[in-house]
Order: structure tokens, then sequence, then C-alpha cells
């Protein structure tokens, strides 16, 4: 795909405590390398990958393929533009573990709508050894928010992809149900995109009819 050739422009956030791997994760996923020395991010900080997503349908049958161009924004206070969002924790830090339940407080209120696409991920299972949060209890608070649950480790690559992969397929297949598009933010659907005119953006984008 070259420069401007995309069906849909998807803005995903990253949140987190300061230290659980945010911004090494969306590295990972889209230049597929760790830097160790990643000093903590201030400001903006924001990713970008190109993916061809395929829709799937019931019986098993794909969809045409959708041109997706991904943003990955590693800030707090994007929230309101953010159509998915990835919340992690630190595995080998207990704090950032009870910690998710402030920030699925802070979604609920901040975000596009009451019930936003989020997959849960518990970072730095590579670090084994120094392990201070079971998959056991993570999944348990996963499940209790009705969340997808992943444990990932941005330094080797496990369940990177697998997670933003779901998160985007969560989103896509909101988009294709929902009736009222309001919630999609402005430039999510570009003029050489989709047609259907249930796809176009409203003017109030703080409902979501989903």
């Amino acid at each position: 795909m070259s420069d401007g050739e995309y069906d849909y422009l998807i803005k995903f956030l990253a949140l987190g405590d300061s230290g659980v791997g945010k911004t090494s994760f969306l590295y990972q996923y889209t230049d597929g390398r760790f830097n160790s020395k990643f000093i903590t991010t201030v400001g903006i900080d924001f990713r970008e990958k190109r993916v061809m997503y395929k829709s799937t349908g019931p019986d098993g049958s794909s969809g045409r393929g959708q041109k997706i161009h991904m943003q990955l924004w590693d800030t707090a206070g994007q929230e309101r533009d953010a159509m998915g969002f990835l919340l992690l924790f630190d595995l080998t830090n207990e704090q950032s573990f009870l910690n998710v339940r402030n920030w699925m407080s802070q979604l609920q209120i901040h975000a596009y709508c009451e019930n936003p696409d989020i997959v849960l991920c518990g970072n730095k299972c590579d670090l084994a050894d120094q392990r201070a949060v079971s998959e056991d209890e993570a999944r348990e608070l996963a499940e209790k928010y009705g969340i997808p649950y992943f444990e990932t480790s941005a330094a080797n690559g496990q369940n990177v992809n697998q997670a933003v992969d779901v998160l985007l397929d969560l989103i896509m297949k909101r988009m294709e149900r929902c009736v009222d598009k309001s919630w999609i933010p402005d430039g999510t659907v570009r003029a050489n995109g989709p047609t259907n005119p249930d796809m176009s953006e409203g003017s109030d984008r703080g409902k979501c009819a989903c």
C-alpha cells in the first residue's frame, strides 16, 4: 500500500501505569524490535502501521479485504478520539495490576462510549522468575470486565501481534454492526474507501448504539 491508500484510519491508545512497557509494546508491534533503553514517554508518541483486514462471516467465509492504516498512541488524554484500547500492566509489578481497575473506570468515563473495546495485556511475561501476578488472577479480572486477555512480551514479541489483531477485529465488527456510526471519529473512513452511507461520520461522537 502506498501512502494515502487505505480504507480506514484506526486509532488505538495504549494505557497503563508508567513503566509497564507501553512504548516498547508499540515498537515491537510496528517495527518488530525491542529497545531496552527506552526512557519514560514524555508528551505525545505514536506509531503507525498498515495492515490488510479481512472480516469472517458466520459461515467462515472471508469478506472483501480492507486496507487499514493504524495509529497506535501512547499518551493519556486521547481517550475520546481513540477507537480501541490496549490496557497494559506489568506482570512483575502487582500494583500496576491493581491499578487496572482505576484505568477501566477512567475509560468508562472518558472513552467514546460506556462500553469501549479493550484488550487487557499482562506485559513482561518473559520475566517468569520475577512474576508477581498469576495468569489465573489476570484472567479472572478480564472475565469480570468481559474483555480479552493476553500475556505479552514486548521483549520477544510473544502475543503482541495477536493482542492488536483481536482489538482490530473487535473494532471492525463493531463498525459493521452499528446502525449509529456517530461514535466513529473524523477521518476514519477515506473518500476512496467504502461508500456505504451508514459508515459516514455523524455529528455527535458521544453516542454509541452498539
